[in-house]
C-alpha cells in the first residue's frame, strides 16, 4: 500500500517509469545516497540528536547492503521511486522509527543537491584531467616544434611561413583559457548543500560543516535556498564544456572527424540545461533538478574522451619537415615578407607595395606556364569565351628578383613581432598557469579520497562503541520516541 499520508494510489506503471525511473535501483546511484546517508547518520549521533545504537543499527544494515552491491533490493518494483524502496527494506529491517531516523534533520532536497555534486566529480576530475594532458602534449610539441616551418593559411589558403610549434602553441593559449573556465566551474564542487533541509534550513542542531568534511566538501553552502534551487554549477560546467568542445573542434578539424562530432555534444547539453533552468521558481523543483541536469555526466565524459582523443592524435603525430617547408615555399608565403621589404627598404606604402608583389607573382605564374593566353571564362549572350589579360603587369627589371633570399623559415624567425613565431615564447607563462590549475585539481581529489576514509572511520566508531549517554539530551531514542 503506497500510503504516504497525503497520497494513497500509486502511481500506474507507464507513469512510474517515467517519474522514477526503471524498476531496480541502480547501484551506483545508490552509492552515492548511502554515502550521504552514512555521513549524516554520523553527523546525528555525534550531534546527540539520535541515539548512537540507532543509528549504529541503520550504518550496519547500510554497509551491508554496499558490500552485496544491493542485491537485496534487485527485481523489487520500485513504486515510488529508488530512494523509497531502498528505505522501505531498511524500515522492514529495522522497523519504521528507526528507519525514518534518515529523514531527521535534512530533505529529499538537499539529498538530491548533494548527490548531484558527489556524481559530477568523477567526470569532472577525467576532463580536467584529460584537458591538463592535453595541454602537456601541445605545451611540449611547440617546444619540440619551435624551428619545424610550414606555411600559416588564412581563409584556407598558405599565407605566410610559420611553425609548426607556432601553431601548436596558439592552440595551447586556447587551452589554457578553457583549463581556467574549467578550474573556475569545478570550484562550484567544493560547497556541500546537505544540511539546506527543503530550502529554508533547520530546527534541529545538525552540523553541515561535519557532513560536508565527511563527505569530502570544502564547506557547507551558506544559504539553504540557494543551496537547493540552484544547479548552475551545471550551467557553469556545461558552458565551460562547451567553449572548449569549440576549441577542439577547431584542432579536429585538421586532424580528426572523431572529435568534430562529439565535441558538439556540451554545447547543445547546455542550451537544453539552461533551457529547462530558464525562468522557474527560484525553489527546488524537477524542471531545474531533474531535467536541467540530465545528460551532464554523459556530456562531461563525451567532451573529456575528445581531450584524450586530441592528446593521443598530437603526441603521435609525425611532422614531416621536408614536406612542410616545401609546401610554404610552394604557396609564395614569402610574398608578404617581400611587400615589407620594400615598405622597408623603399619607403612605399605597404599598399602599393602589396600591388607590386601581387604583379610580380602574377608574372611569374605566366612564365611558368605553357600557354600565355589566361584562361579566363565569361559569359557573352550564353557563349563562353577565352580572352587575353589587358592588365599585364609591368615590373621593373631590378625588382624581378625582389624575393630572392627570402626563404620561409627565415622569414619565420624574422616574426618577432606581435606574438610571432620569431618573437619570444609565452610557453613558461602557460606551464606555470597548466600548473596552478593542476594544483587546484589535485588538492580538490586528495580531499574528495582523504573523506572517503575518513568516513569509514567514522562510520566504524558509531557502529562499534555506542559510548557513553550524550551529554544533551537525546531528541530520539533507539525505538525512535522523543524522551
Amino acid at each position: 500500500m503506497d500510503d504516504t499520508g497525503r497520497i494513497r494510489r500509486p502511481l500506474t506503471p507507464t507513469a512510474r517509469r517515467i517519474v522514477f525511473g526503471p524498476p531496480a535501483p541502480g547501484p551506483s546511484e545508490l552509492l552515492l545516497v548511502t554515502w550521504v546517508d552514512r555521513a549524516h547518520l554520523v553527523m546525528l549521533a555525534e550531534q546527540g540528536i539520535v541515539h548512537r545504537a540507532a543509528a549504529a543499527a541503520l550504518l550496519v544494515e547500510i554497509e551491508h547492503l554496499r558490500a552485496v552491491g544491493f542485491a537485496p533490493l534487485e527485481g523489487a518494483e520500485a513504486r515510488r521511486g529508488r530512494y523509497l524502496l531502498y528505505e522501505d527494506w531498511l524500515a522492514a529491517r529495522l522497523g519504521d522509527r528507526t528507519a525514518g531516523i534518515l529523514r531527521t534533520g535534512r530533505s529529499r532536497n538537499d539529498l538530491n543537491a548533494t548527490v548531484l555534486r558527489l556524481r559530477l566529480r568523477p567526470p569532472v576530475e577525467r576532463l580536467l584531467t584529460e584537458t591538463l594532458r592535453l595541454q602537456a602534449v601541445l605545451l611540449a610539441g611547440a617546444r619540440r616544434h619551435a624551428r619545424t616551418v610550414m606555411p600559416g593559411y588564412t581563409h584556407y589558403q598558405p599565407a605566410v611561413p610559420t611553425t609548426y610549434g607556432h601553431h601548436l602553441g596558439g592552440v595551447a593559449r586556447a587551452v589554457d583559457r578553457d583549463l581556467e573556465a574549467l578550474g573556475a566551474a569545478s570550484a562550484g564542487l567544493d560547497a556541500c548543500p546537505l544540511g539546506a533541509g527543503t530550502g529554508y534550513g533547520s530546527a534541529m542542531p545538525i552540523a553541515p560543516a561535519r557532513t560536508a568534511a565527511l563527505l569530502g566538501f570544502e564547506r557547507p553552502e551558506p544559504h539553504a535556498l540557494d543551496a537547493v534551487a540552484s544547479r548552475d554549477v551545471v550551467l557553469r560546467l556545461l558552458a565551460a564544456a562547451a567553449v572548449f568542445g569549440v576549441t577542439a573542434s577547431r584542432l579536429a578539424a585538421d586532424l580528426l572527424e572523431h572529435v568534430q562530432g562529439r565535441s558538439a555534444r556540451a554545447a547543445g547539453a547546455f542550451v537544453a540545461a539552461a533551457t529547462a533552468m530558464h525562468a522557474t521558481p527560484f525553489a527546488n523543483s524537477v524542471a531545474v533538478g531533474t531535467e536541467g541536469c540530465a545528460g551532464t555526466v554523459e556530456t562531461l565524459e563525451a567532451t573529456a574522451d575528445c581531450a584524450a582523443l586530441l592528446r593521443l592524435v598530437v603526441a603521435g603525430a609525425q611532422p614531416r619537415p621536408g614536406a612542410m617547408l616545401a609546401r610554404a615555399a610552394a604557396g609564395q608565403t614569402t610574398a608578404t615578407a617581400a611587400a615589407e621589404r620594400l615598405v622597408i627598404e623603399e619607403g612605399m606604402s605597404f599598399r602599393e607595395a602589396h600591388r607590386l608583389v601581387g604583379q610580380l607573382l602574377t608574372e611569374a605564374d605566366r612564365r611558368s606556364s605553357a600557354t600565355p593566353v589566361v584562361p579566363q571564362e565569361r559569359w557573352n549572350g550564353g557563349e563562353p569565351t577565352a580572352r587575353r589579360s589587358s592588365q599585364t603587369p609591368v615590373v621593373p627589371e631590378d625588382r624581378r628578383k625582389l624575393a630572392d633570399g627570402l626563404d620561409p623559415a627565415a622569414v619565420a624567425g624574422t616574426a618577432r613581432f606581435g606574438g610571432g613565431p620569431g618573437g619570444p615564447s609565452a610557453l613558461d607563462d602557460l606551464r606555470r598557469r597548466r600548473a596552478t590549475v593542476a594544483g587546484e585539481t589535485a588538492g580538490r581529489v586528495r580531499r574528495w579520497r582523504r573523506a572517503d576514509t575518513d568516513l569509514a572511520a567514522a562510520v566504524a566508531a558509531v557502529i562499534e562503541s555506542p559510548g557513553p549517554a550524550p551529554s544533551r539530551p537525546v531528541m530520539l531514542t533507539e525505538a525512535g520516541r522523543r524522551p
